[in-house]
């Protein structure tokens, strides 16, 4: 049976994988997808999103819930072993890392003993927030509430990229030409490795783009080099070589230093029993990250008289609050799980040394609502 070809999307912090994801399940209708997902935090958010994303009848949804890939490769290695179980049933294979997680775990995984002889990895895409990058914010000295916050994100930020084939430039919509020069420009210093750099206009990108690509198969040296090249094997001068984990192999000796040697990065859950008016929660959040160093917050919150629920989505200061309908429950597919019936609310933060009595206080006296 063929190998069952993986594409990573990895990518800081909001920088809109999720989106990404779903727009691609909506035009890629005819292709079957299993897609692992994997957030930092204990209540699942992305994974919803994508299940009621147009097209995702067509996927199947792995939620890994124990923590980061970078922790839990057990429960990945064992998912994409269910995942090749069923083969048959899939075309293709999307892993959405967290936001914090720097790939070099999945890339160890898809080469080990267990996965090699069932996967190939096509590629790995970094997902940029190209206003983010052009402000400075991934800059180790950027502008940042405090500068260990900015250092540590620029760390994971920049190990991304270095694991990445291809960088996509996302949130583009109001950028100039120039800035996406820009843009491209600080990308290549910061990974010069990395093959493309694709452009998301409205959070879409071109399937052909992105899937398909066989970016990792095996390359052999130059003629020359020590070994001569045999027929079947493709060369690429430009020296991003992906034998084994080839050029990106650098990424795994700085893994374990990414995640483990930094415990500032912290996540918690906020709920509420109590109906929210979604313009005093949206006014209270964006009050709460001018002043705390929260890189992310989303959740659902319920909102009375009212069908479905309110979906919030936060990146620094950038707060977005939609009312989501209450959708059919889904029962075609074991992996799906639904979040419909929601009678309170919960926000997932996650910050830099984040307080998390400093976040319950700010957030009760704002609402004017109990948290907890």
């Amino acid at each position: 049976m063929p190998k069952l070809p993986v594409t990573i999307f990895t990518g800081f912090l909001g920088s809109g994988k999720t989106t990404l994801l779903a727009s691609l399940l909506a035009a890629e209708r005819e292709q079957r997808f299993a897609i692992v997902v994997n957030e930092f935090g204990e209540v699942s958010v992305d994974d919803l999103l994508l299940q009621r994303s147009p097209g995702a009848h067509g996927a199947s949804v792995f939620k890994l819930t124990r923590g980061l890939i970078a922790y839990a490769g057990d429960d990945f290695t064992a998912t994409m072993l269910a995942i090749s179980d069923d083969a048959r049933l899939f075309d293709h294979v999307l892993v959405e890392t967290s936001g914090l997680a720097v790939p070099t775990a999945v890339l160890e995984a898809l080469h080990s003993a267990a996965l090699q002889e069932r996967f190939i990895h096509d590629a790995t895409l970094a997902i940029v927030d190209t206003p983010l990058l052009l402000a400075g914010l991934y800059e180790a000295s950027g502008p940042q509430h405090d500068a260990p916050a900015g250092a540590a994100a620029s760390e994971v930020f920049q190990q991304q990229l270095l694991c990445a084939d291809v960088v996509v430039l996302n949130k583009i919509d109001r950028c100039t030409e120039d800035d996406l020069l820009h843009a491209e420009a600080a990308i290549r210093a910061r990974a010069s490795d990395v093959r493309f750099v694709e452009l998301a206009w409205q959070a879409r990108l071109d399937a052909r783009l992105v899937l398909g690509l066989h970016l990792n198969e095996f390359r052999a040296p130059a003629p020359g080099a020590g070994m001569p090249a045999s027929a079947g094997e493709s060369i690429h001068g430009d020296g991003h070589a992906h034998s084994g984990l080839g050029a990106h192999e650098h990424g795994l000796l700085t893994h374990a230093h990414v995640h483990e040697e930094d415990p500032g990065w912290l996540s918690f859950v906020l709920r509420s029993q109590t109906a929210q008016a979604p313009d005093t929660l949206h006014q209270a959040l964006c009050v709460i990250t001018a002043h705390e160093p929260v890189l992310r917050v989303k959740g659902f919150a319920h909102v009375r008289d009212a069908a479905g629920h309110l979906l919030v989505q936060g990146v620094r200061s950038r707060i977005a609050c939609t009312m989501e309908a209450a959708g059919p429950a889904r029962q075609d597919n074991p992996h799906r799980h639904t979040h419909e019936h929601r009678t309170m609310a919960e926000l997932v933060f996650i910050g830099y040394h984040l307080d998390r009595d400093m976040v319950v206080a700010q957030l009760s006296e704002h609402t004017g609502t109990a948290w907890y």
